[in-house]
């Protein structure tokens, strides 16, 4: 009886014990997050592609700090990333302006303690047109904001990698800097200048370990790209260009940039990736 009183004891306690061996494996895979611990400054991410770049590095584990111009938006997007659990905070940061930039990589540092990653998702295109019809001062705009202010938070963010000895910059390019859309003449030619920037920067930092590289997104259901996805004619049209047959949603670009700033792409850089559903994409 006693023999028998122990071996059940054993089975009891043997059974559960199996059980929770693998119940800690599954717990220790899934909280070995692939960004676990960085911390992010996404640009433009109160809204559309920018917030759920946003989101996707603060469910992959890291701090994320989102920014727009308006205090408002970004109460809005820091609430909303929370309540999913992220690790955030916002601060406000109109691009082109140096006391913003300043401010929010400053910042950053102060709560974080540094900067691993960032996004630069800001972009503007105040005109509709051919390239040779873009006005001087529509032109210095877009390329001011799309390019130049990209460059310039980089410049304030690679100080803070190197002396972490690595980081990750992420432009956020668009199809169009590969295939030039008329509408979008000024617009197609900033975003083509991104490829060559990733490129240029990522070749300056690389002995850093500092990794650069780009992703160039399709058409993607977000407020830029209203006028036509609420169109249904124009919607039409443009999906036939689209080879998969519809238009990206905004997460659909977050997980190749959560996947170039992770360890998984540690051997990549000064790429330029184009997410867009097929559209034809080489220069």
């Amino acid at each position: 009886m006693v023999a028998g009183g122990v071996l059940s004891a054993l089975r009891s306690v043997l059974r559960p014990s199996h059980q929770r061996i693998r119940m800690i494996t599954t717990t220790a895979c899934a909280s070995q997050r692939s960004l676990a611990g960085k911390v992010a400054i996404v640009t433009a991410s109160t809204d559309g592609i920018g917030l759920a770049i946003a989101r996707r590095l603060g469910e992959d584990g890291a701090h994320v700090v989102v920014s727009s111009r308006k205090q408002a938006n970004v109460d809005k997007a820091v609430a909303e990333l929370e309540g999913l659990g992220c690790s955030v905070a916002g601060i406000p940061c109109h691009v082109a302006k140096k006391d913003d930039r300043e401010t929010l990589v400053s910042k950053t540092v102060e709560k974080f303690g540094g900067v691993d990653i960032l996004v630069s998702n800001a972009a503007v295109n105040p005109t509709v047109g051919g390239v040779l019809d873009c006005p001087e001062s529509i032109w210095d705009k877009i390329f001011e904001v799309n390019v130049k202010n990209a460059l310039q938070l980089s410049q304030l963010v690679v100080p803070h990698m190197q002396k972490q000895k690595g980081g990750a910059i992420v432009y956020v390019s668009s199809i169009a800097g590969f295939h030039p859309m008329n509408l979008l003449g000024a617009y197609s030619v900033s975003k083509t200048a991104l490829l060559g920037l990733t490129k240029a920067v990522a070749q300056q930092v690389a002995s850093d370990n500092i990794r650069v590289n780009c992703v160039a997104p399709g058409i993607v259901k977000t407020k830029f790209s209203a006028a036509l996805v609420e169109n249904p004619a124009a919607l039409e049209k443009v999906t036939e260009q689209v080879p998969l047959g519809r238009i990206a949603e905004p997460h659909e670009m977050a997980g190749i940039v959560s996947f170039l700033c992770s360890d998984d792409a540690s051997y990549i850089t000064g790429e330029n990736y184009i997410a867009a559903g097929g559209m034809p994409s080489r220069l």
